[in-house]
């Protein structure tokens, strides 16, 4: 589905000023630290690390599907994609400034967070930012839904609707420090309230 999937979200931010203003303070406060590059975890068509590139910020997308990989780099020539997965980054210790993970995390259980983060933890520079952006179901932090269909294609594709409470929670077990939750109602089409979570690896 990776093509159905990029031509219509070519830009999923680009009606969405709240969020667009959360990755632009994201931005910001790596660009405040250090020149380490980031990663955009869960890159998909490459739209949200080419948006990165343009505030300014050395970034690189990873993502799980060959498929979306080569999409974003025919979209954006000029910028690196790489598959990869985020429980098993293939990055040295301590050499990013920066993980922007937006809407990726829903597709690991609860159960795999903690070797998520840890990873995050382990190739974050000390003083490195995160910030997560994922679909939310407040009432019920083990929330999981099964697709079979999407865009027209057959497919087995899970998504877990995990509360920022769960994630912080499971951040600070990771040794990541977090400084902001926000927290907004669905817009539109969507269904569900998105969550951002932004923390920090202890200098």
């Amino acid at each position: 589905m990776a093509v159905d999937y990029t031509e219509r979200y070519a830009d999923h931010l680009a009606d969405l000023p709240l969020d667009r203003a959360l990755v632009a303070a994201f931005a910001e406060l790596v660009r405040a630290r250090g020149s380490e590059p980031v990663a955009d975890i869960g890159s998909g068509p490459g739209h949200v690390t080419a948006r990165l590139h343009a505030l300014g910020v050395p970034v690189f997308g990873v993502d799980l599907s060959p498929r979306m990989v080569a999409l974003a780099r025919r979209a954006h020539p000029g910028l690196r994609f790489h598959v990869g997965s985020m429980t098993a980054l293939d990055l040295p210790d301590e050499t990013l400034g920066g993980i922007l993970a937006l809407y990726s995390i829903i597709h690991i259980p609860d159960s795999e967070l903690p070797t998520v983060f840890a990873e995050f933890h382990r190739v974050l520079a000390p003083g490195g930012h995160v910030l997560l952006g994922f679909q939310t179901d407040l009432e019920d932090e083990h929330q999981h839904m099964h697709l079979t269909e999407r865009f027209g294609h057959e497919m087995s594709l899970d998504y877990w609707f995990h509360t920022p409470e769960r994630v912080t929670e499971l951040l600070t077990k990771a040794g990541l420090t977090a400084h902001a939750q926000t927290i907004r109602e669905p817009y539109e089409e969507e269904k569900r309230r998105r969550a951002y979570v932004l923390a920090r690896k202890p200098v």
